[in-house]
């Protein structure tokens, strides 16, 4: 069991999967949505949120001000535990709110999901398994580069462990930091002119 850290729904109870899911972490959902707010800010904001789980990421932003929230789980049980959720957050939500903010479920896998959507996304985040491989990992984020708005972010949490993802032309890394066993690698539009730089990896985590 996890909570709603801040905003309408703060301290609402979100249940986490028995197994086959990893939530992110309390210190590392708040140091990422502070740096969402001091970037680009959450109010009215559509969110994507990719090997969803319990929704804990997307569901906070949602408490934080984000109007459309669509979270993608292939799971069933997680899906549906999912969904639950949701009403529990909504449950806190006053009418004005409630009345101004969407939420979407989708039961499929993330690769299906991004074949058929045609959405456009102020922030997306991904959570995948630790153990995904790292050319689905690549897939991935090649598909979020039309999903994504000018000046959208995509939150990646990797293991430190695992390799650095690749850049996909229509993206640049703007930083990647590191919390214990996790990575948030913060990705944004490239400028249309804007040449690669070259790869980042092997230099110190935090702001690049």
């Amino acid at each position: 069991m996890t909570r709603i850290i801040a905003g309408d729904a703060r301290g609402a109870a979100i249940a986490v999967p028995p197994s086959g899911t990893r939530p992110t972490s309390d210190r590392v959902r708040e140091a990422l949505f502070s740096a969402l707010e001091s970037r680009i800010g959450l109010d009215g904001a559509d969110v994507l949120d990719l090997y969803a789980g319990s929704g804990a990421l997307g569901l906070e932003a949602a408490s934080r001000g984000a109007a459309n929230t669509v979270f993608v789980e292939r799971a069933p049980r997680a899906a549906k535990l999912l969904r639950a959720n949701v009403g529990a957050v909504r449950d806190r939500l006053g009418p004005t709110r409630l009345r101004a903010t969407r939420f979407d479920v989708a039961t499929q896998s993330v690769r299906a999901f991004l074949e058929r959507d045609t959405g456009r996304y102020d922030i997306v985040f991904a959570d995948p398994p630790y153990d995904l491989d790292g050319d689905e990992v690549d897939v991935v984020l090649e598909g979020l580069v039309d999903r994504l708005r000018p000046v959208g972010t995509i939150v990646f949490e990797r293991s430190s462990r695992s390799p650095e993802p690749s850049v996909p032309d229509g993206l640049v890394l703007d930083r990647a930091k590191r919390y214990g066993e996790t990575v948030l690698y913060f990705y944004e539009p490239r400028v249309p002119d804007e040449q690669p730089t070259a790869p980042l990896q092997g230099l110190p985590f935090g702001v690049r």
